[in-house]
């Protein structure tokens, strides 16, 4: 019940957050303040840590990452939930939402394109894997910002290397994206090199766009535009 107008309300449901490789949901979503200013609008936040991240087991099997998105559905259960998630993430949510279609009230995917729809690239993950070795090559600046990230204090290299050699199952299909009842907003700086992204915003039944200008995938999570668009897509 409203004090001031007297009128019943409906609670929002929780929003679990989840940040991409070589994060956790504290570096990614609190130490920005992220979730604080989630919290002030009114919302529960439920932070996630994947496998090999964070606070999570960090196995050095890569079979043992098969299913990136079991922490998600653990802690969602039943309910319906809203959710953020960032690249590794973001493609985690998709995932458990084809296990699970109707599990996503609201959901906000940053740093994912049409990508998406491929099967993976085994020399991507090689070049990600060069950066962490320390053999990539000193003009693939790429690689060395993907490395750095895995070296930061609390994480633990083997276990990143890890999650990049796993299995991969199927694809995400448009199938997948249109099967799903959520409302999607799909985020993606402009120098991003997921990009383009359109053919994902359109598999979805019902699904907005926002573009970051200036801002490429690492810079993504601290964007003051992103940050503004999710606190208003999540408002109500």
């Amino acid at each position: 019940m409203d004090v001031n107008t007297g009128v019943a309300t409906t609670a929002l449901p929780p929003v679990l957050m989840v940040h991409g490789w070589a994060g956790s949901f504290a570096r990614t979503w609190q130490m920005s303040g992220v979730e604080t200013l989630l919290q002030e609008t009114g919302r529960n936040v439920v932070g996630i840590d994947l496998l090999g991240h964070g606070t999570a087991d960090k196995p050095h099997d890569s079979s043992a990452y098969s299913d990136m998105s079991l922490p998600i559905r653990q802690s969602a259960k039943d309910l319906r939930v809203d959710a953020v998630g960032f690249s590794l993430g973001a493609i985690a949510l998709l995932h458990a939402a084809t296990i699970n279609p109707n599990m996503f009230r609201k959901l906000v995917l940053l740093g994912v394109g049409d990508r998406i729809f491929e099967p993976h690239d085994p020399a991507e993950s090689a070049l990600i894997i060069s950066g962490i070795d320390g053999t990539a090559a000193v003009e693939n600046t790429l690689a060395r910002q993907f490395g750095n990230y895995a070296r930061q204090s609390d994480n633990d290299p083997l276990a990143l290397k890890a999650v990049l050699q796993r299995s991969r199952g199927e694809v995400f299909k448009r199938e997948n994206a249109s099967a799903m009842s959520a409302e999607v907003l799909v985020i993606v700086g402009d120098r991003d090199f997921v990009l383009p992204a359109d053919q994902l915003v359109q598999s979805f039944k019902s699904a907005k766009f926002k573009l970051l200008k200036n801002c490429d995938h690492f810079a993504s999570t601290d964007n003051f535009s992103f940050i503004d668009a999710m606190l208003d897509f999540l408002k109500d």
